[in-house]
């Protein structure tokens, strides 16, 4: 680890973030560690919370709008880290990426046509053909084989999955909660289904900034197959890379002008306007904040190896190490505790995880090791107290 770089940033003080309404800190009793939801308990980039307090001293909180500054911001983000020239007039930008999922939903597909998404797979995604009125259709994954192979996309099973009422897949890249960088050959058969069978797909690349293996990169769905612009929406936020999720502020990056107008269609009078504040932060996010974000990725590796060894010596439970995010997948099916170990670890070693059933897939629990370290240890030693050997 660089400690030149981390040490010019706070990732050990511990927040008390019971001290405001808080949905990862009061969901359970306060002797639980909450190693649950998607949400660091890392202190935001200084230069957003300067940016906040710039905005909340003018006083007037008015209906905000999307300035030029923040459209030129995600514009040379996205040229200078992905290589993909994005236009301003591309950017829808919104209060939430699951909003989103919804209003593609609706605006891609009628009542009783078919959603379909991969699975594990991020709550929210399985949830949006029932609010919709919609057909849930979902295929697995391929899961890691013995000799280390990772979490992958089954091609034929996706294409064996996808029915003639099918309409928008739900694709998430870098994968929550497996943690895949997907590779360019999965990308491209997943591109080429898309055209063969005339699907929309929404990719959210919510963690796309947020890639721990040196050895992958991320490389935006739109990048790599500009043939996709009139059937794909990509999903894009600063709220997980730096931690302002509850300021609302996403974007929806649409290239071609006939989607863009049918997704903008979809969410009117449903859709608010986006957080004022969630604006400026986003604008700092993408302008001032990339230094700290080479600190938070040392940071996070360094919390996924210190995971990696307390699951080493936990009989029963495997995990295929995370590429991207700050969320482990840990796989305990062969433990002994049954399809929901949430709940046996949450009564023995009064540690909150991510119940595996939420996500499709019954025996897992995901982790957030996302969290100053000495937070993070006495997790790990409470789940060992449970767990080891």
């Amino acid at each position: 680890m660089n400690n030149n770089v981390t040490s010019q940033y706070d990732f050990a003080t511990h927040i008390d973030r019971r001290q405001h309404p808080t949905k990862k800190w009061q969901q359970y009793a306060a002797d639980v560690l909450p190693l649950w939801v998607a949400d660091m308990d890392f202190v935001s980039p200084p230069p957003i919370i300067e940016a906040l307090a710039r905005r909340v001293d003018h006083g007037v909180y008015g209906y905000g709008d999307v300035a030029a500054t923040l459209r030129q911001a995600l514009c040379r983000w996205s040229r200078d880290h992905y290589d993909w020239a994005i236009e301003h007039d591309w950017q829808l930008w919104i209060p939430g990426v699951v909003p989103a999922l919804n209003l593609a939903a609706l605006a891609f597909s009628e009542p009783g046509e078919g959603i379909l998404t991969v699975t594990p797979i991020y709550p929210p995604f399985l949830k949006v053909a029932d609010n919709t009125g919609r057909e849930a259709q979902q295929v697995a994954l391929a899961e890691p084989s013995a000799d280390g192979e990772p979490w992958t996309l089954d091609l034929d099973r996706l294409e064996a999955a996808i029915k003639p009422n099918t309409r928008v897949l739900l694709w998430c890249h870098p994968h929550n909660p497996t943690g895949r960088v997907w590779s360019a050959e999965e990308l491209a058969g997943l591109a080429a289904l898309a055209v063969r069978h005339d699907l929309v797909i929404v990719s959210d690349e919510l963690h796309c900034d947020l890639i721990l293996d040196a050895e992958r990169s991320h490389r935006p769905l739109g990048q790599l197959h500009p043939e996709l612009a009139e059937r794909l929406v990509t999903l894009w936020a600063p709220s997980k890379t730096f931690n302002v999720a509850g300021l609302s502020c996403a974007c929806a990056v649409i290239a071609d002008e006939t989607l863009r107008q049918r997704f903008q269609q979809a969410g009117a009078g449903l859709m608010p306007g986006v957080n004022v504040l969630g604006l400026e932060a986003a604008v700092a996010a993408y302008t001032e904040c990339e230094p700290w974000r080479q600190a938070l990725l040392e940071e996070l590796n360094a919390n996924l190896a210190l995971v990696e060894r307390y699951v080493e010596r936990w009989p029963g439970v495997t995990l295929s190490s995370p590429q991207a995010t700050y969320l482990a997948w840990l796989d305990f099916r062969r433990s002994g505790l049954g399809e929901s170990p949430q709940n046996h670890l949450l009564e023995g070693a009064r540690v909150a995880l991510s119940e595996g059933r939420d996500f499709g897939a019954p025996g897992f629990v995901r982790l957030n090791f996302g969290m100053p370290r000495t937070w993070l240890e006495e997790a790990l030693n409470r789940l060992d107290g449970v767990l080891g050997a």
